[in-house]
């Protein structure tokens, strides 16, 4: 199964107040199928969702709705599963905010829907398990968005996702409008948000792992490239030593330099710092890195003059 079946398996077996219920509906069937005044069509993928909705709908307005398992079109695999409500239609569109006592299509619900947090929670649940999906974080970039038919109920959920700091975005889209995460420590939070607590743990362990993986790769990709750098310069050094040796010679240099020049020819893949180490240890004579770098400096200078001669 998909992660994001995941997320609406878990999220559809959570327990709700009532008042959290009808948001959870509202949420839902505010963006997903269709309606008349007479009858409420709503379609999903999901076994255990098309449960919760018959559930609730059994729950709170005493109906029996009805249930249909259909194959999907357009070459889909996946089985789809038709509610179909044909009690108190008009009433349930009413209590949902769905239509107003005109029958109009309402773009953005009652707020009696969104009193507390925690309405707002369940009315982002139901729309996440109508319209909702958030990429593997094994296999894809991090990603949640929301795929919705109407603007305004678009601009509500990004308002009602930046209630809490996730810093959501809508684009526009040929079929409606994408309202999506992008922040993978957002996603983590909006798992939290809706409860999916396990989906939440699940979703962490990867995170961490990647971003540990990636940290090692900077280190390793850093490493080596101090390692390049070395390696370049002690060749640089060196072909300077070698010029020196073969068109001056040594007897007119001082021991320092002949000393510094020994020991890079010794160690040519030794770092500086590790050079001074090295020369401090085997003469008993200290020299720092900031030492050893002034001598280099002056081999250099004096190869530069000679070449200018030439």
């Amino acid at each position: 199964m998909s992660f994001t079946t995941n997320i609406k398996e878990e999220i559809a077996r959570i327990p709700n107040s009532k008042s959290e219920s009808i948001s959870e509906l509202a949420g839902f069937l505010r963006n997903n199928g269709e309606y008349t005044i007479d009858s409420i069509d709503l379609i999903t993928e999901n076994a255990t969702v098309a449960k919760r909705i018959y559930q609730l709908m059994k729950d709170i307005y005493d109906i029996s709705c009805e249930i249909e398992n259909r194959k999907g079109m357009n070459f889909s695999k996946n089985n789809l599963y038709l509610i179909m409500i044909n009690d108190k239609v008009e009433f349930i569109l009413k209590d949902l905010s769905i239509i107003d006592e005109n029958e109009q299509y309402l773009e953005t619900p009652d707020e009696y829907l969104l009193g507390s947090e925690e309405e707002i929670r369940a009315y982002l649940r139901g729309a996440f398990l109508a319209k909702g999906s958030i990429n593997d974080p094994k296999t894809s970039r991090y990603h949640l968005e929301y795929l919705i038919e109407h603007k305004k109920e678009a601009e509500l959920i990004k308002n009602l996702l930046n209630q809490f700091d996730l810093n959501s975005k809508v684009l526009n889209r040929d079929k409606g409008y994408m309202v999506y995460v992008k922040e993978a420590e957002k996603i983590g939070d909006f798992l939290r948000i809706i409860s999916a607590n396990q989906a939440v743990m699940y979703y962490e362990d990867i995170r961490i792992y990647r971003d540990h993986k990636n940290m090692t790769n900077r280190l390793n990709n850093c490493e080596q490239a101090n390692i390049d750098k070395i390696i370049e310069t002690a060749t640089k050094q060196i072909a300077d030593i070698e010029y020196l040796k073969s068109n001056l010679g040594i007897d007119l240099l001082d021991e320092k330099t002949k000393q510094v020049m020994e020991y890079r020819q010794k160690y040519p893949e030794a770092s500086l710092l590790e050079l001074s180490e090295i020369i401090t240890y085997e003469t008993g004579k200290s020299i720092t890195k900031s030492g050893l770098n002034h001598r280099f400096r002056k081999i250099k200078e004096l190869v530069s003059r000679m070449k200018d001669n030439n």
